[in-house]
């Protein structure tokens, strides 16, 4: 039977208030079992590997699964994301590659030699959709995806709301294109961004469209993904709601929602879609 796992992030657990500490990781990972999460992402570009390293335990003690975001700025730089992710029992690392070529033709060599790496280490990974990172971009993604048959991705479509300034609804050449990425798409991340803000609220009147938007392609998404996976396959949904600058704020700092609501309406949110796929 096809599952659904709905993971939240360690990174979005954060704080960030002025005076204030910093959860300490056992809390955040006793929350986040309580709440009925499946699983913990944890991220490399927030964390040292060090501090990663301290968050190893928690797994075990609380039976959350894992799941690791890994920020290689050359391509040996990934060969320990993927063993520190087999230690925590992630089926797979989701890339976001620094090694940033200016052209496509550039890229696809350095994509592929990721690859080979994680099949070297019998990890798989996936490249997530992500400013910042060689698929920075929308258009330049689908070409890779084009050139390298093999290569598969984490869809978090908020960034290529904001990089290509996306209107609501978005073009229907815009769509297509998105429907590519999906294609391609073997775990989703929950986060709504509208074509200026890569973090919106979601119970805010004005943020409807955006919503409604980011479910349609978070159904299509888990469809998809049906169609196409084994009959006892898992599929990962990440929550990944950032902590200031990622959040909005107002004059004194405050952040404008509530994060932690946000995750659970977006893993309740996450689980109708599927069920409904």
């Amino acid at each position: 039977m096809q599952r659904l796992h709905v993971f939240q992030a360690l990174w979005a657990m954060e704080h960030r208030r002025a005076g204030e500490p910093q959860p300490p990781f056992a809390d955040s990972f006793d929350r986040v079992k309580a709440a009925g999460f499946d699983g913990m992402a944890i991220d490399l570009g927030a964390l040292t590997f060090a501090q990663a390293e301290e968050s190893v335990p928690h797994f075990a003690r609380t039976g959350l699964g894992g799941l690791l975001t890994a920020f290689p700025k050359s391509i040996e730089d990934l060969r320990p994301a993927l063993r520190l992710a087999k230690r925590i029992g992630a089926p797979f690392v989701v890339v976001i590659g620094q090694v940033m070529p200016l052209s496509v033709a550039g890229s696809i060599p350095v994509i592929r030699e990721w690859l080979r790496v994680a099949d070297e280490e019998r990890m798989p990974i996936q490249f997530e959709t992500h400013r910042n990172c060689i698929t920075n971009d929308l258009f330049a993604t689908v070409q890779l995806l084009d050139a390298v048959p093999e290569m598969r991705l984490a869809a978090d479509l908020s960034h290529y709301v904001v990089d290509r300034e996306m209107p609501c609804p978005p073009t229907p050449e815009l769509s297509a294109l998105v429907a590519r990425v999906l294609a391609r798409s073997d775990s989703f991340q929950g986060r709504v961004a509208a074509r200026g803000q890569i973090q919106i609220a979601l119970d805010f009147p004005q943020n409807a469209k955006w919503v409604k938007m980011f479910r349609d392609w978070w159904a299509a998404g888990f469809a998809g993904w049906k169609a196409r996976a084994g009959a006892d396959d898992t599929a990962i949904f990440l929550c990944e709601l950032g902590p200031p600058d990622y959040a909005i704020t107002d004059a004194n700092g405050a952040e404008m929602s509530d994060r932690w609501a946000e995750a659970l309406a977006l893993r309740n949110i996450a689980r109708e879609l599927w069920d409904a796929a």
